[in-house]
């Protein structure tokens, strides 16, 4: 990024002359002023632009409503490019890091108002494999509305109705379109911190006018404002672990594998290393009521528990039992203790793939996934946990209450499901799919209600 302040080296003062030094700072300048482009910005106010996040104009309830993004054919290209370039294993840092999808420029209109130069990006890893190889257009996209302030001064700090960044989510893998949002708002009931949703219909124009790209899932970001909003203090650590290291598992110790997203510059990895150790002691085999004190001293085990039995009863398989991501770790500072949040609940509330989501009763956990076999090992934890499983299923995961919740936001949303178009959709069948992954939804509600009562 170029320096928000110039000023000549006192080495270089020293050097050369003085007339010379000022030649230095004069091409210095203007090779900043020649990055820098002047924008207009008439739909500007600070409500809209620069204000706190507010929510119920995001993250309506009781709508779905219409982004339309622009962007040049020029950028569009360039991104296409891009993608098309992508190592077949994919990108994201849960492989090697080699590939990180481009931001490109892009206008954003809502509600009659623009937002200037913001940044876009391709989303997702498997999600966003299949959509390339397949030609399916519906692509997942990250937005940071002042991701080019250096570029365009005039949008520094640009935010939209208070958010720096949020997520259009593709909803890969999910005929129901629906199993993002509503696992998100499960775990936050149950007292499990996670990120807001909401749906829209997004349109994008990139030349040749606006096109409808599907339903979405509107997604907050949680190192812009999920610990902003639900934690007291956001100033504490936050990771988002990927890659062998995120499983906690003897010997995976890898700073490299825990992304921090807050204090990236501290370098300081030692609460995550606490944790670790803890979690390895040999107190757990010798004396487990001091291991259980060790663990309760790192991590909100009781948070943990709960989040850990919401996964478990409504099946979210594609995160740590599984798989090594998913998830971030907070240190909240008013603990001094991590707390654990989901992320990317696309492919919840159904049996899964590669092996399916863990067992309800933890059985068939190995040592690779410490932080639930080691639950699931030590009486009291384990005690706790069904405490927890029980709960949840009686009180959020009723199956009479989630039939009334599926029906509410399959009635808002079915429209906007029903007018997507081959290329653009991931319903094989249109809404006919969409007809029946309602009805399975449902179906799975009663069969885990009714499994969590025998635990």
């Amino acid at each position: 990024m170029p320096p928000s302040r110039l000023s000549v080296p006192r080495s270089l003062s020293l050097l050369v002359p003085w007339s010379l030094g000022l030649s230095v700072f004069f091409l210095i300048a203007c090779e900043k002023l020649s990055q820098e482009i002047y924008l207009e910005t008439p739909d500007w106010t600070a409500a809209t632009h620069s204000a706190a996040p507010d929510y119920p104009t995001v993250f309506p309830q009781d709508k779905v409503q219409r982004l339309d993004i622009e962007i040049t054919a020029s950028d569009w290209t360039t991104l296409q490019d891009d993608l098309n370039n992508m190592p077949k294993g994919g990108p994201g840092q849960d492989l090697d890091g080699s590939f990180y999808p481009i931001w490109i420029p892009c206008d954003l209109f809502y509600n009659g108002k623009q937002w200037y130069k913001a940044g876009i990006r391709a989303k997702g890893n498997s999600s966003l494999r299949t959509a390339v190889q397949s030609g399916i257009k519906k692509l997942s996209f990250k937005l940071d509305l002042d991701q080019f302030e250096d570029t365009y001064p005039a949008i520094r700090d640009q935010r939209f109705h208070g958010f720096k960044q949020l997520n259009l989510n593709n909803n890969f893998e999910d005929k129901s379109l629906m199993r993002e949002k509503v696992a998100g708002d499960l775990f936050r009931e149950f007292g499990v911190p996670a990120a807001h949703a909401t749906f829209c219909e997004l349109y994008v124009d990139t030349g040749g006018g606006p096109v409808y790209f599907g339903l979405y899932t509107l997604v907050e970001e949680v190192d812009d404002t999920v610990i902003g909003d639900q934690f007291a203090d956001p100033a504490g650590n936050l990771y988002k672990p990927e890659g062998n290291g995120a499983s906690f598992a003897s010997g995976s110790w890898d700073t490299s594998d825990l992304y921090p997203k807050t204090n990236e510059e501290a370098g300081d990895y030692s609460d995550a290393r606490a944790l670790y150790d803890a979690l390895h002691s040999s107190l757990r085999t010798s004396d487990p009521a001091a291991w259980r004190t060790l663990m309760e001293s790192v991590l909100d085990m009781d948070q943990y528990l709960k989040w850990l039995a919401a996964n478990a009863v409504m099946q979210n398989w594609d995160t740590y039992g599984r798989m090594t991501h998913n998830y971030y770790l907070y240190n909240d500072p008013s603990k001094s203790k991590f707390i654990w949040i989901p992320w990317d609940n696309n492919e919840a509330l159904q049996d899964g793939k590669q092996g399916g989501a863990i067992n309800m009763n933890l059985s068939g956990i190995t040592s690779k996934w410490p932080l639930i076999n080691f639950i699931a090992g030590d009486e009291e934890f384990y005690s706790r946990y069904k405490v927890y499983a029980k709960e949840f299923a009686a009180s959020v995961f009723e199956p009479g209450k989630m039939s009334v919740t599926y029906d509410y936001w399959s009635g808002l949303i079915r429209d906007a499901a029903s007018r997507e178009k081959s290329g653009y959709t991931f319903l094989r069948n249109g809404i006919s799919d969409f007809t029946s992954a309602l009805t399975q939804l449902k179906q799975q509600a009663v069969n885990r209600f009714a499994l969590a009562e025998k635990l």
